[in-house]
């Protein structure tokens, strides 16, 4: 459903695209009706998409080319700025490190980290947080996290590195069978030539040492080998690029990654509890 808040809302990208699109348009003499014909949407969705009330989907932006795009490309490359227009603020500038890293290691405490998250645990964890957002925001925002999953198949490829506690794992996010699903993606994340996939078990503090105490970080390289670390605590947002605290961070990293079960252990340790839900 358009919104009215989203036409101030909107980015620079949506509002490029959404006059580009207009522009595109009335250059070959259709109304918004006979776009919405040709594209599969009804007048008022081309409307909307004009005016930013409601941002083009990704699914749009493709019709678009097709149709309006005089060969030129533009709808096609816009796809992936539009989509991190729709991203929360705090999370827009890690999300542009994310596409582009070389590498990328994480340590998730609560939930599986949005990466590897199916699209129905996605939706599950989106629409029961708080404060409550509107089916299309939430549709948007699962929309736009399963479009990071291009990381996992991009060239050159990245290398992936999740350790998970336990907790994480046993925690029912939407419903028994929604988790059984989920379970069952990470296991096939796991097989992937470019992922290393950890579990930190519930008694790893049981000899008095806890690594991941501290809670959840993300240690990221790009592609000039700048390294960086990503926190975000309470819809806050950290991006921490000094060479000594990365490099604190870095080496709690190792710690909680030595404290974990190895790879084989982890994946075992998962279909276990996957089975569990079924």
């Amino acid at each position: 459903m358009a919104r009215a808040e989203n036409k101030t809302e909107a980015g620079g990208v949506t509002r490029m695209v959404a006059d580009l699109a207009k522009a595109l348009r009335e250059q070959q003499q259709l109304s918004q009706e006979q776009l919405g014909r040709k594209i599969g949407y009804t007048g008022s969705a081309v409307s909307a998409m004009e005016t930013c009330a409601q941002p083009a989907s990704d699914q749009m932006l493709v019709k678009l080319e097709e149709t309006i795009g005089a060969g030129l490309g533009v709808f096609e490359k816009a796809r992936t700025y539009v989509r991190m227009d729709k991203y929360p603020a705090q999370f827009k500038n890690y999300a542009l490190l994310e596409q582009r890293a070389l590498t990328l290691s994480s340590y998730v405490t609560l939930v599986v980290d949005g990466l590897f998250q199916t699209e129905a645990y996605a939706r599950a964890l989106i629409s029961g947080g708080y404060p409550p957002l509107s089916e299309q925001r939430i549709e948007e925002l699962v929309e736009a996290r399963m479009a990071r999953k291009a990381l996992f198949t991009r060239e050159p490829l990245a290398l992936l590195e999740l350790v998970l506690e336990e907790s994480v794992l046993r925690r029912v996010v939407g419903s028994r069978a929604v988790m059984c699903e989920q379970l069952r993606h990470l296991v096939e994340c796991a097989q992937r030539r470019n992922v290393t996939l950890q579990v930190l078990p519930l008694d790893s503090g049981a000899l008095g040492e806890h690594a991941g105490v501290r809670g959840e970080m993300k240690l990221l390289e790009t592609p000039e080998h700048d390294h960086v670390v990503y926190l975000e605590p309470q819809d806050e947002s950290l991006l921490i690029s000094d060479p000594a605290k990365v490099s604190t961070y870095a080496q709690r990293y190792a710690k909680i990654r030595a404290q974990a079960l190895g790879p084989r252990e982890s994946l075992g340790l998962i279909e276990r509890l996957a089975g569990e839900q079924e």
